[in-house]
């Protein structure tokens, strides 16, 4: 419960914890960020770390100065990158082994077949889409690594959707973090980035409930 109160409290004042980290680690924050962005796109069990409302605050610090600009776009878009390639991976290392046995109850060969055959007609937007949509953004690449999508097609939506997420949020950070408006109201703000990055799951949610009934 301490753990969830921290990790509440981290979250929703990112601008203060955010300029600890830079005063505290110098030019190793670069690794910090690099591994917290990786690590939230790349594993399965850590869906929850900030992303965008992390990349705006970093893009707030990089107008301030206290980051460079250039290397935080470079650097956590290969983050970025690597971390949806190594999901992948796990995904497709994974699935023929879950799926193997064709009379299983739960993890029907079928329910893989179908998935394949998804991700390679919608795939592309899915990649690109669930870069901008918290917790779907870590599963994506991991069920299209199980779906068996082909990898020079994901790789390359990968690259797209990566560099798209990652300048939108720092830039978004870089050119109106320091708006008087925003920076008296920086938790507000975080609220706000997360409740949009949300809505389409939420909206899709409503979506099927309303078809179901």
């Amino acid at each position: 419960m301490e753990f969830l109160k921290d990790f509440i409290e981290i979250f929703m004042h990112l601008d203060k914890h955010l300029n600890i980290l830079i005063q505290d680690f110098g030019i190793w924050t670069y690794l910090i960020l690099f591994l917290i962005i990786f690590c939230e796109t790349g594993l399965v069990v850590t869906p929850l770390l900030p992303g965008d409302s992390l990349l705006f605050a970093i893009g707030n610090f990089a107008a301030l100065g206290s980051l460079k600009i250039e290397a935080v776009l470079v650097g956590l878009s290969i983050a970025a990158i690597l971390g949806d390639t190594v999901n992948y991976g796990i995904g497709h290392f994974l699935g023929p082994k879950v799926f193997q046995k064709e009379n299983s109850r739960i993890f029907k060969k079928d329910y893989l077949d179908k998935t394949h055959r998804f991700y390679e007609k919608y795939g592309g937007k899915t990649i690109i889409f669930a870069r901008f949509v918290p917790i779907v953004r870590t599963f994506a690449p991991f069920v299209a690594g199980i779906g068996a999508m082909s990898y020079g097609k994901f790789l390359l939506y990968n690259i797209v959707g990566a560099i798209a997420w990652i300048s939108l949020f720092v830039f978004g950070g870089y050119f109106f973090g320091n708006l008087p408006i925003v920076k008296h109201n920086f938790t507000l703000v975080i609220f706000g980035i997360i409740f949009v990055s949300i809505l389409p799951g939420l909206i899709e949610v409503i979506r099927h409930r309303r078809q179901a009934s």
